[in-house]
């Protein structure tokens, strides 16, 4: 295992242990992250939400990760996160692709794959089933999405 296959490792591992502060430690402190629920999020904002999911999960989330592979530049892995969505407490399977960029051996670019209309209909029930595929719906999700975090960030 190359030391970026390692960091990797190590941030899925902090993940599946619900340490925030492990995981955010595997990455630049120029971080940017994206997925189809946040969007982008930069520096500060990528280890609060972090710390935001793992609080709201309450212990309830089991992280499963695999595939991991990367070189001196760039990585990829698949993950498996299984909770209850905290809004409607229903159970999601989110299954998700991952690629990152390194600098200065951290994580400087972390970008997260997966199907929001999967998500939605899993999250959101009929809602989700009959709204989720629509841009009006996904960003509704993102402007909730960004609007927990910054309420998170508010209260700290």
């Amino acid at each position: 295992m190359n030391p970026n296959e390692a960091l990797i490792t190590k941030f899925y591992t902090a993940f599946a242990n619900a340490d925030a502060k492990t995981m955010c430690e595997c990455y630049h402190s120029k971080i940017h992250f994206v997925d189809p629920a946040f969007g982008l999020l930069k520096e500060e904002q990528v280890s609060k939400m972090w710390e935001m999911l793992i609080l709201k999960s309450k212990g309830n989330i089991k992280i499963e990760f695999s595939e991991i592979k990367a070189d001196d530049f760039s990585g990829t892995a698949k993950w498996i996160a299984t909770y209850n969505f905290s809004k409607t407490n229903r159970n999601v399977v989110n299954k998700v692709s991952a690629e990152f960029t390194f600098q200065d051996g951290l994580i400087i670019k972390h970008t997260d794959s997966f199907d929001i209309y999967k998500w939605s209909k899993q999250a959101f029930g009929v809602t989700g089933y009959l709204l989720g595929w629509t841009g009006f719906f996904q960003k509704k999700i993102q402007e909730q999405a960004l609007l927990s975090l910054k309420k998170f960030q508010e209260a700290k």
